[in-house]
């Protein structure tokens, strides 16, 4: 039989133990997997309290990004996820991690160890809770020791606030046996109900404003996941016309099956949680295969925090070595400003070793050459489009996408501008314009249009193709 909603005594009593529990794991930030980690337990995956002290936490996630994610209610094995990092373009994975109301309780691959793999890989995690849903949701309680949120209107919805309380430490106390720390967003899913039904609303306001003032109360972002017609219409009505009376989460994500790839939703005005705290299920449950791999997935685009970031590049102090064209260099006629990314570029594969001048002259051709035959080239005078594509994109082939950051997406962005397939700055973030370029690039040599460099992608770049 379904649980009754719990006594106010023992809300008090659970959030003092996991007050004790949780804070004294809120200062520490970084995850490093325990050497000799054993394969995922019970107790992995279904973790207690008990076992959260003994957890080393995660960074903080997602962080700032701009991109894509799925998410999927099983946690994928750690091979499908090997997979599709390298080959889908996501960068984010939702995973559910708590609640009584989930489908998917058994998290057979869900462990620490697993949640360490995939931030050290890269992925942006998105950790779901789905506990008490909306009390006039028909398709819950789910399970028979599961409940619904009360719609008791007594004390101001006493009993649901009571709820929203001891479901946010339950969650946090399961976000931390995972190794998902403190500053990451954890974010409560109240699947779609009637928002005419009074009672069922209110009651599930007051309990999401319970559930985000303890679950922030216990180091944690509060985001909040529910359909765009609902839930965060709901938050979004509240926003508007009784602000400050309820306690809002930090971010919203919307579902809105619309297959738009951004956070808009015609349901509420653009202004609210903006900038950096919307992402968007455009699209719901399909079937993807990449690299083999298929898993049935919604997809997701997310713009959070202060979205994807460059880092600074540091190569040729004072050289300015990104340009929408790069034309072909020879004896007669060479751009001085061309010239200089050549002799810095040559300079770092070591076959220059002369002033940064902008000078075509035959210290450069010879340098120019040197690095031709190298890279099994025929040597020339002229330094032409193909070698141009090459040269930008020499180093390491490492798998980038929507969102990226690092050093290679300044490779990544030139090489295409020189090949012909963009023009556009090269920023050092894996943008839409990126994204765009990489897949006119990739259709044009018949490799597969995925918007993801991979290391077939490389290999044709830096065959100057």
């Amino acid at each position: 039989m379904a649980l009754a909603a719990p006594s106010t005594t023992l809300p008090r009593l659970l959030e003092s133990h996991m007050r004790r529990l949780v804070l004294a794991v809120l200062a520490l930030v970084l995850v490093v997997p325990l050497v000799g980690s054993s394969p995922a337990t019970a107790d992995d995956v279904a973790p207690s309290a008990k076992r959260a002290s003994q957890q080393q936490i995660a960074l903080a996630t997602p962080g700032d990004f701009t991109g894509y994610g799925f998410d999927q209610c099983l946690a994928p094995t750690q091979a499908a996820m090997d997979t599709w990092w390298k080959k889908s373009p996501f960068s984010a994975v939702g995973i559910y991690i708590s609640g009584d109301s989930r489908a998917c309780r058994s998290q057979p691959n869900l462990s620490s160890t697993w949640v360490a793999t995939q931030v050290a890989r890269g992925w942006r995690l998105l950790p779901i809770a789905l506990g008490p849903q909306a009390s006039c949701q028909p398709r819950f309680p789910r399970y028979k020791d599961d409940f619904t949120i009360s719609p008791k209107p007594a004390g101001g919805y006493a009993a649901a606030a009571a709820q929203g309380a001891v479901e946010a430490a339950k969650n946090a106390a399961d976000a931390t046996a995972y190794g998902i720390g403190a500053g990451s967003t954890i974010w409560y899913d109240l699947e779609g109900f009637n928002l005419a039904d009074t009672h069922c609303r209110e009651s599930a306001l007051v309990f999401t404003s319970a559930w985000v003032t303890r679950i922030k109360e216990l180091g944690y972002v509060a985001g909040f996941y529910s359909s765009a017609s609902s839930g965060i219409k709901m938050l979004d009505d509240a926003r508007v016309q009784r602000p400050g009376q309820f306690a809002l989460p930090d971010r919203i994500w919307i579902a809105r099956w619309d297959g738009l790839a951004d956070t808009s939703t015609t349901y509420i005005p653009e202004d609210g949680w903006r900038p950096g705290g919307r992402m968007k299920q455009y699209r719901g449950g399909h079937n993807e295969t990449w690299g083999g791999v298929t898993i049935n997935i919604d997809s997701n685009f997310i713009d959070l925090g202060a979205g994807s970031v460059p880092q600074p590049e540091g190569r040729c102090a004072g050289t300015r070595l990104g340009f929408w064209k790069y034309p072909a260099l020879s004896p007669g006629s060479a751009k001085a400003t061309r010239v200089k990314v050549l002799q810095c570029l040559l300079t770092e594969q070591g076959t220059y070793s002369g002033p940064l001048n902008g000078s075509y002259d035959a210290a450069t051709i010879a340098a120019a050459r040197a690095w031709q035959a190298a890279r099994k080239l025929t040597p020339s005078d002229t330094f032409g489009k193909r070698h141009w594509v090459a040269l930008l994109s020499a180093g390491a082939r490492t798998t980038i996408k929507r969102g990226s950051v690092d050093e290679s997406v300044h490779r990544l962005q030139r090489a295409l501008n020189a090949a012909g397939a963009g023009r556009f700055k090269a920023t050092g973030v894996f943008d839409a314009k990126t994204e765009a370029a990489l897949r006119v690039y990739q259709a044009r040599l018949k490799i597969t249009v995925s918007g993801v460099a991979t290391p077939q992608t490389w290999n044709k770049l830096q065959r100057g193709r």
